[in-house]
């Protein structure tokens, strides 16, 4: 094979690895609903410093009111604040169900990206295996002495995805 034959070789692998990743991307994004897409922009905001210093200044200002502290303005909730205990519950609720709307998206997308990582690592498998079986036939071809090496005739051999797969089950 001559040099522009082996680039284009490259070339083509390239663009086929990034098809293949604008796919994924493609696959990810396209189960992105509307409601995936403000949970996550909520979630976003509820982890900031701004969303915290807002919550304490709210709950400082109802509790500075409604303790009598402010002048001119009438409580409206006195002690024990059971509006506020009832408003913060809410927030509380509405926070919690957000945030875990954002994780099953986010376990959703590290469930699709470990099958496919899965499914990358048995090619890679596949590749190696053949690349070691055909330099191993170069050898010969060129009468290379190559020594007894068990590993490498172990490495040489088709991976049992299936027997793997049992040992991980047996281990759990």
């Amino acid at each position: 094979m001559d040099d522009k034959t082996l680039h284009q070789r490259h070339t083509e692998i390239r663009r086929r690895h990034e098809k293949l990743r604008e796919e994924i991307k493609s696959h990810l994004n396209v189960q992105h609903s509307w409601v995936d897409s403000v949970a996550d922009f909520l979630t976003v905001q509820f982890g900031t410093v701004w969303f915290f210093t807002l919550n304490g200044a709210l709950f400082v200002l109802w509790i500075t009111i409604n303790s009598g502290l402010m002048p001119g303005v009438a409580p409206f909730d006195q002690y024990p604040f059971n509006f506020l205990t009832m408003v913060v519950s809410l927030e509380a609720i509405f926070l919690s169900i957000i945030v875990l709307i954002s994780q099953n998206r986010q376990g959703h997308i590290a469930d699709v990206r470990e099958r496919i990582d899965f499914e990358i690592n048995v090619r890679d498998e596949e590749e190696t295996t053949k690349l070691l079986v055909m330099v191993e036939q170069i050898a010969h071809q060129l009468k290379v002495p190559l020594a007894i090496d068990p590993e490498l005739e172990n490495m040489e051999k088709r991976t049992d995805i299936e027997k793997i797969r049992a040992r991980i089950e047996e281990d759990q």
